[in-house]
């Protein structure tokens, strides 16, 4: 039987390489990858393998409001998604983004909504910044805001 889902893996795993390779080729692909990704459903472990492959290695990630910014590494970031809290379930979409781009740069203004395995609903702002080369993009940093009582988004970036 383990020979079975060896070859099973072997034969599978160049696809899925592939098939994450074509969605890191263009801004929306590899948005929506790490949207995916983050995305889990109880008792799911998230591929933090995956995870990885969709950032530049020196990456910083950053959550922020108007008192406060802690920025981590990308190994800090996945090391915090190993926590049990995730494995209860967690999801993320997108609302809307607006995308700016210019010589192998681009940035991405994201709204997104988010849920947790408890029930609590926010809306927030993801900012990435990205880079193309070895024909894909990266994402060199991601910036993020949960929207407050007192600060809601902004609708130019709720439009549907």
């Amino acid at each position: 039987m383990n020979n079975l889902k060896t070859l099973i893996y072997l034969l599978l795993f160049p696809t899925i390489i592939l098939a994450q390779e074509n969605k890191l080729s263009s801004i929306d692909g590899i948005v929506n990858e790490l949207l995916g990704q983050i995305t889990i459903e109880k008792g799911e472990k998230m591929d933090t393998t995956a995870i990885r492959n969709l950032f530049h290695p020196s990456a910083i990630l950053t959550v922020a409001n108007s008192s406060n910014a802690e920025t981590v590494s990308i190994d800090e970031f996945l090391i915090l998604l190993k926590d049990p809290y995730y494995e209860e379930g967690y999801l993320e979409r997108e609302i809307y983004k607006v995308v700016d781009e210019y010589n192998g740069i681009a940035q991405v203004f994201q709204s997104f909504y988010g849920k947790d395995s408890e029930g609590l609903e926010e809306k927030g702002i993801n900012s990435y910044q990205l880079t193309y080369y070895q024909k894909r993009w990266w994402i060199v940093s991601l910036l993020w805001t949960i929207e407050s009582e007192n600060l809601k988004i902004p609708s130019r970036y709720l439009r549907n």
